[in-house]
């Protein structure tokens, strides 16, 4: 972490030597001095990390050393942030000049502006710089006694191939102990059992238990016997409330009443939702002897049905007794034979046949290294995948690294050779993770973020720095630091640690990383702590002696009661992230003033917040590049008229737990140009000077993700000022009308709104709602050829369906309230009559990826026809010629009264799932016993009406076993 550390630093007083404003007082010069002395120590540092494993003395000087280069991070941040506040002065004074301009007066008063910090500024930085220079120095001459290796560290990453991941998803060598966990579950033991019977899985850190008894829980056979599974990590300290949410969470959406504390409320809540149910319960990674903390569970799990079963994970027999297990598996470490099976099913995925051939013998020698722990034979597989030579595998076998030895943490051999292997700024990202608690499930956007707003990340040429730190992240999963990975379109949303990776993490970071979440540690120093988690659970003291860390550049703070933040703002002036997540509280109703004086503040997450607006002094934050908020009620309103001032927002997060809160916008916010995520955006007012317009939107050129645009409608202009389809990174656009005014001289307008915005090239969702137009006409529709999403709600005035059909992607069509349609025919499949009636043998494919098609409350909607049936003499005819939605799968029609008929071509589709609710004439042809549209729809094998499924007799089911 120290080499990554000060390569970044001497990266910053390379760009910082070239500015022309450093000669002044000599700056120029102690900076080149400073330059000189990193460079010298850069080249021990590769020797010193790994030597500080085993020798206090080299931990202790490379400890000196980061004190250093964190002290010089936090004064050229304290330039940078002078010249950005210089900057963004002479952007607000023409931004005030441009607002009191009148069109008969376009003549700009000349202001005297500031762009360049002060002398008083020079001077004191200079002063900084040449106290460090003779910190340096001292540090370098101490150096010199441990006759460093001089080696250069490894800095360049390389980006990972997009097929990289493999499947370790197989667990081998555990045969046998799962097929006997599973007959168990499945109550074959022919054992004695009270309720809820209770099993353990036995055995030390990365022997598999936690592997295993997912095995377990996501078996078919296990699935389908109990009538709820529920999986809870316990981990230390034993929180009994946090345990108690977890299940509570398993059977109501949003875990209940988050407000509730108190341990008995919550038990009375846990008797009654498993009272006649068959449960199973998973109580992972648990720790606690105390009997005390498990009695009531114990006595609350008893009201569930018999034949409900416990598994538990623990590295403790004691444990497992305390808890009452009726069955103890105590796993043993896998053999050599099944070891080498987990450690070369990754390490020679990448490899051919002869390559492979040269490394079995030397490969089998290092997977005995692992002594039959699979963690550590998938760790050293991943770092081996990554080695091609003969060479690279003898020196990992032969490494002195195999020395560390220490019971419990002998897996972190294998771990301590893979972190060394990393590229430099791939070893701070890792390292980082240690803050967060054991079995916390990291968000990959949030821990990308957060490497961002700690200086991990530089862009390279035109690499966007969002880009680089996923490739960290993907670096770090390949190679086995993360797992159980959930992904959305092959890519990583969330995932968790290992805990004895987490372990290992926590080793790395010592004295600099620290989590906190009981009052164990409140004796604790934290001078050298640079990054703190801190969960005060209820009714406990808030620890004081964390005031110590003078340094600390992350605070995340999970707080349960009531507490004043601006009694803990004025100690943490270093900060560059900060999480203040109130998740089981309503106190977060109003952010201090005092949070401009975080200058150094890149990430601002408010997690629950209750206030009705942010404070104006957030504008002053100059380096703010994250802003993510969670909005709980609806009291939020507006946000600060300053914002425009932010002009390093990257990242403009906002989740609203409603979405029609009419959110005010202020005027300026189009100067944030940097915005590269914008969630929600807001048009603020018709007439008010001081309120924000879609033309504000112009400059946002690089706009990515997804964008909800509310309160469209009135003003044509500005829908063309907004030039969406400049924002080409937008994959998803969401469009809201104002739906209060319903005049039909604004539906016109809505019309010629709709028209001029014109979404960018590559969308792929779009979203249209409260539109009151009676037609979709817009020439844009079929220039979006890689849509693959529509979904239209709430038109209530439209008449006629858009055109579609031709769009080659398009996978999901869903259609809601749109009240005014009465018919659709050949129109919604984009063929017009010319096409229709034309003589030739091409067969044309109408909606050719089509999967889901969904209408809803289509109220006046009567006749639906397909290709020819208004003409019987040719209907045959272009149903030769016309392929009709060939890979159709589910077809839902609810609340369509009217609606008669299917169009015919649907006896050729092959749909899988038909669903016809509440429209009483489509239901009555539809059913087996009048038959007129039955031929239409015979091949369907699975057919719900009014939520009862039809066989293929027509015979109706139990209307409870497929209710949707």
């Amino acid at each position: 972490m120290a080499w990554a550390l000060v390569s970044a630093i001497k990266d910053q007083l390379s760009s910082f030597i070239t500015s022309e404003f450093t000669s002044i007082a000599n700056v120029k010069g102690e900076v080149q001095n400073l330059e000189s002395k990193f460079h010298t120590i850069q080249a021990m540092l590769n020797d010193a990390e790994e030597r500080q494993v085993k020798e206090e003395a080299v931990k202790l000087w490379l400890d000196k050393l980061k004190d250093v280069s964190y002290q010089m991070d936090d004064v050229l941040d304290e330039w940078n942030t002078a010249m950005i506040k210089a900057e963004i002065e002479k952007q607000q004074k023409e931004f005030e000049e441009e607002k009191a301009e009148t069109s008969a007066a376009k003549k700009r008063k000349v202001w005297p502006l500031i762009s360049v910090p002060t002398l008083f500024q020079h001077r004191d930085i200079a002063h900084k710089i040449k106290e460090l220079n003779e910190k340096l120095n001292e540090i370098d001459r101490e150096g010199e006694i441990y006759k460093f290796v001089l080696i250069r560290g490894n800095e360049e990453v390389e980006r990972p191939k997009t097929t990289s991941f493999v499947d370790v998803s197989d667990i081998l060598g555990r045969d046998i102990v799962r097929d006997d966990l599973v007959r168990i579950l499945l109550g074959e033991s022919g054992e004695e059992e009270r309720n809820p019977h209770v099993i353990s899985l036995v055995g030390m850190g990365g022997i598999g238990k936690t592997a295993l008894a997912q095995l377990g829980f996501n078996h078919g056979q296990v699935k389908a016997h109990f009538d709820t599974r529920i999986w809870v990590c316990v981990s230390e300290p034993f929180d009994q409330c946090k345990v108690a949410r977890a299940i509570i969470q398993a059977f109501v959406f949003g875990g209940g009443d988050s407000n509730v504390t108190e341990l008995q409320s919550l038990l009375e809540q846990i008797c009654e939702l498993i009272k006649g149910r068959k449960c199973f319960l998973v109580f992972d990674d648990v720790w606690t002897e105390d009997s005390t903390l498990w009695e009531p569970f114990r006595l609350a799990l008893q009201n569930s049905d018999p034949g409900s079963k416990i598994l538990i994970t623990t590295r403790k027999n004691i444990v497992a007794k305390m808890m009452g297990s009726t069955c103890m598996i105590n796993l043993e470490v896998l053999s050599d034979k099944d070891c080498w099976l987990v450690f070369s099913k990754i390490a020679l995925c990448d490899k051919n046949f002869e390559e492979c051939k040269q490394l079995e013998h030397i490969g089998r020698k290092i997977a005995k290294k692992c002594k039959g722990l699979p963690l550590a034979a998938k760790t050293l597989g991943s770092l081996m995948r990554f080695k091609k030579s003969i060479e690279q595998w003898e020196m990992v076998l032969c490494s002195r690294l195999w020395e560390f030895e220490d019971v419990e943490r002998g897996l972190f051999a294998p771990l301590l050779l893979s972190y060394y292997d990393l590229p430099s700024p791939l070893k701070r990202c890792f390292s980082y993770c240690g803050v967060f608690p054991k079995d916390y499930i990291f968000s990959s956007d949030n821990l990308v973020f957060m490497w961002m707003a700690q200086g991990y990340i530089k862009s390279k040429g035109n690499m966007e720095m969002e880009i680089i730190a996923r490739d960290y992240f993907e670096n770090l999963a390949i190679r086995s630091f993360f797992q159980d990975f959930e992904k959305d379109d092959s890519k990583i949303k969330r995932c968790k640690m290992h805990d004895i990776v987490h372990d290992f993490a926590q080793l790395i970071s010592k004295n600099e990383c620290f989590s906190i979440n009981s009052d164990i540690e409140l004796g604790s120093d934290y001078k050298t702590a640079r990054h703190l988690q801190l969960e005060i659970p209820e009714n406990t003291q808030f620890p004081e002696s964390i005031y110590s860390a003078k340094n600390l550049r992350t605070l995340i703070f999970v707080y349960r009661s009531d507490f004043n933040l601006s009694t803990l703002f004025p100690h943490f002036k270093c900060l560059r992230t900060l999480t203040l997540n109130f998740e089981y509280s309503d106190t977060l109703e109003e952010l201090p003033d005092a949070v401009e004086n975080f200058i150094h503040l890149r990430y601002l997450n408010l997690v629950n917040y209750c206030g009705d607006g942010l404070p104006e002094t957030i504008c002053n934050l100059r380096n703010l590049q994250i802003l993510n908020i969670i909005i709980k009620g609806v009291k939020f309103q507006k946000l600060p008229t300053g914002m425009g001032k932010l002009i390093n927002l990257r990242h403009f997060i906002l989740d609203l737990k409603y979405d029609w809160v009419k959110l005010e916008f202020p005027r300026g916010f189009g100067r944030l140009s940097s915005l590269r995520t914008l969630s929600y955006f807001n048009i603020s007012g018709k007439d008010d000077s001081e309120r924000c317009k879609l033309g504000e939107l112009r400059n946002l050129n690089h706009l990515e993700g997804t964008l909800t645009i509310n309160g469209l409608g009135s003003n044509v202009y500005e829908a063309e000022n907004a030039q969406l389809k400049k924002k080409t990174g937008l994959r998803t656009l969401i469009l809201r009308f104002d739906k209060w005014d319903c005049e039909k001289l604004i539906r016109e307008i809505d019309v010629l709104v709709l028209n001029a915005l014109e979404p960018p090239p590559n969308l792929e969702h779009l979203h249209i709602e409260c539109y009151r137009g009676s037609t979709i006409f817009s020439n844009w529709v079929m220039s979006l050829t890689k849509l693959k999403v529509i979904y239209m709600s709430g038109c209530y005035y439209l008449e006629h369906l858009p055109s579609l059909g031709k769009l080659p992607f398009l996978e999901s069509i869903e259609i809601h309230e749109a009240y005014s349609v009465k018919k659709v025919g050949v129109e919604f499949l984009g063929i017009d009559e010319l096409e229709k009636k034309k003589k030739d043998d091409i067969i044309t494919i109408v909606f050719p990826n089509l999967k889901s098609l969904k209408f809803v409350s289509l109220d006046k909607w009567e006749e639906w026809n397909g290709i020819g049936e208004e003409d019987e003499e040719e209907e045959d005819d272009c149903i030769s010629r016309f392929t009709i939605m060939p890979r159709l799968q589910h077809l839902a029609i609810w609340v369509c009264p009217k609606l008669k008929l299917l169009p015919n071509f649907f006896h050729t589709a092959p749909l899988q799932n038909l669903k016809i609710f509440y429209s009483p004439f489509l239901r009555e042809r539809c059913k087996r016993g009048t038959g007129e549209e039955w031929p239409k729809i015979s091949h369907i094998p699975n057919i719900n009406i009014d939520f009862k499924h039809l066989q293929r007799d027509g015979r109706e089911l139990n209307p409870e076993v497929t209710s949707s």
